[in-house]
């Protein structure tokens, strides 16, 4: 399930969809009704929910001592209408960004999520001054707490990190000013900056913006993705110190809020907020660097495979194989359910649910936002999925992966209360990235030629470089330029560049000669929005490590792994994210769910090297 404010902030990584079906069958277009009957019934709502906010605040501020339940309940379930709020809004933007009334009233809802954030900044200094005793005295005396006993411990915990009511106050209403570092830099990257304009070998013409590069950065001409990269981040280049004062900001204010909250670091403040041991960044990063050489050796195969010696930077995105076969949605519904079979029937009878209930939005069309997301805020409802499904592979494996997701959210909420459905971000990516695992292996079933094969294990491999590897390239730079300012060194447009390119060039081998790496390339940073989340992009690199274990070891029938696995997607936020992922058999501060991925990715290119060592004898 996304929380609120992650729900909240998916428009920005999305770009807006350009191709269109002209005629979508109604069980293939979502029905946000569910959420809300009418607009009217949503106004009424908000207005409804305002009203509620103020009487919260009214009310419960200095009051917890004596009404701690009954403040409780209506804390949360203000915070459940807040979010059902958003989900219909901002859902129904999405399917139409160029239409003004909804983009307000899904920045009114936005504008309600951050007056309750602020009409309960007191709530959490009040609790500590209750006492750890105290509440854990009314856990115990009063089982109608119990919903709410992880959120209240939880607050216990944080206690030498939590301001006083005015403290809290404050940094509540910062949150919109800290948060404009992000926002200038989708404006610049995605609306004033100016792109120049490209003419390909084949004679294809465009303005070479991201949403062009996205596509052109897998050119088939050589020449042509080399004067794509160059040109692209060249002109990043060109705008580094803005995007570099950007970036400076945005850090330094992780740190001010990290020192406010008297943390030593800011990937200590960040991770804190899930109560995850610092150990899993270092240990991530410290395993990555060691396994780099698997990494080296799928580039030397890259190589191979594309007939070349000198293999770029900007060949990095082009397929090892083309394939063009593609999928029907309904042909699409059928392999994932045929994927996920090894998770049981009550699984997939909450897939086959989902599809004939109108969850998705299936295909693409004029105005809507691009890319694909699940938006499990609906609590009370059900997920909703959006999709831009065009029938290629990338769209089948996009299906499964944000029905990990739906399914995810599903149980979450079906098991638990919710104060505890909400699961954190180091444990989302699991249940979405075990589904395309599942899905690879019933792709390469399916296939009849060794072509096929070749495809799906490459693009297995390189989900792997681009969601574990290159996620952890990210986390590395991200932990250096954090720590430059902690030491009160400024970031520039020019020091962000060295600092990037260094990393790049260790993690793909430039030394060496696996690679060649323009200086180019470390203008890149720049097209990154993830930096702007507080280290958020390290848990894809994680959970892409959990996921991984947790299949081989369901595939494998392991005594006991399908009910852990899955009693951890139905625990959603029953207790901190790192336990309920060492009781699902995973200890992510460990070496070994990362030496695991490794050897796992090292078999994927024995297979492949084995079917063309075959078919080089014949």
């Amino acid at each position: 399930m996304l929380t609120l404010l992650a729900a909240l902030a998916l428009p920005s990584l999305l770009s807006s969809a350009l191709a269109a079906d002209p005629t979508p069958r109604v069980v293939d277009t979502w029905d946000l009704s569910a959420v809300y009957p009418s607009v009217e019934a949503w106004e009424a709502a908000l207005a409804g929910a305002g009203k509620d906010i103020d009487a919260l605040q009214a009310t419960c501020t200095g009051r917890l001592a004596v009404e701690l339940q009954g403040c409780l309940e209506r804390s949360f379930a203000a915070q459940e209408l807040v979010a059902r709020l958003n989900v219909y809004a901002m859902n129904l933007s999405n399917e139409d960004t160029a239409n003004d009334a909804w983009l307000g009233r899904s920045q009114s809802a936005q504008m309600l999520a951050t007056k309750l954030s602020e009409a309960t900044a007191a709530f959490q200094p009040e609790l500590l001054s209750l006492g750890g005793p105290k509440l854990e005295a009314e856990i115990a005396a009063n089982p109608k707490l119990a919903p709410f006993d992880h959120y209240l411990r939880a607050t216990i915990a944080d206690a030498p990190h939590t301001l006083d009511a005015a403290g809290e106050g404050l940094l509540a209403s910062a949150g919109n000013v800290l948060a404009a570092p992000d926002r200038l830099h989708s404006v610049l990257l995605n609306g004033e900056l100016v792109w120049p304009e490209l003419t390909l070998s084949d004679g294809s013409t465009g303005t070479l913006n991201p949403t062009k590069y996205t596509d052109w950065r897998a050119a088939p001409n050589r020449a042509d993705r080399k004067l794509v990269f160059e040109r692209f981040f060249g002109t990043l280049g060109a705008y580094s110190g803005t995007f570099g004062g950007m970036l400076d900001t945005a850090v330094a204010g992780h740190w001010y809020v990290a020192k406010a909250r008297h943390y030593d670091s800011s990937v200590s403040a960040a991770m804190a907020v899930d109560h995850l041991p610092r150990g899993i960044y270092d240990t991530l990063v410290a395993r990555t660097n060691a396994n780099l050489p698997t990494l080296h050796r799928y580039l030397k195969l890259r190589a191979k495979m594309l007939g070349v010696t000198d293999l770029a930077y900007s060949d990095l995105y082009t397929p090892l194989v083309a394939m063009d076969k593609q999928w029907t949605i309904d042909e699409a519904q059928a392999l994932t359910l045929e994927a996920t079979k090894p998770l049981g029937k009550d699984y997939a009878a909450a897939l086959a649910t989902g599809f004939a209930g109108r969850w998705e939005d299936v295909y693409p069309k004029k105005g809507k936002v691009g890319g694909a997301y699940m938006d499990g805020a609906a609590y009370a409802v059900h997920p909703f999925v959006l999709l831009n499904f065009t029938g290629d592979y990338e769209s089948v494996s996009t299906f499964a992966h944000e029905w990990g997701h739906a399914i995810h959210s599903h149980l979450s909420a079906k098991k638990q209360p919710y104060a505890k459905a909400d699961y954190a971000t180091f444990i989302a990516e699991i249940a979405s990235t075990f589904n395309e695992a599942l899905l690879m292996q019933t792709m390469l079933k399916h296939a009849k030629t060794d072509d096929e094969k070749l495809f799906y294990l490459g693009s297995q491999l390189e989900g792997l470089r681009t969601t574990y590897f290159r996620q952890a390239q990210f986390a590395e730079f991200e932990l250096a330029i954090h720590q430059q300012v902690e030491r009160g060194e400024p970031l520039t447009g020019d020091s962000l560049s060295a600092t990037y390119l260094g990393i790049v060039k260790r993690y793909y081998g430039a030394d060496q000669g696996i690679t060649q790496i323009p200086d180019v390339i470390g203008n890149e940073w720049a097209y990154i929005p993830h930096f702007y989340y507080n280290f958020y992009v390290y848990q894809y690199a994680t959970s892409l490590a959990a996921s991984s274990l947790l299949s081989q070891d369901v595939l494998a029938k392991k005594p006991g792994a399908l009910d852990r696995y899955l009693t951890l997607l139905s625990a959603g936020g029953s207790d901190d994210p790192y336990v309920l992922l060492r009781t699902a058999g995973v200890d992510m501060a460990t070496n070994a769910p990362y030496d695991a991925l490794a050897k796992g990715m090292e078999g994927i290119m024995d297979q492949m090297e084995a079917i063309l060592a075959k078919r080089a004898k014949r």
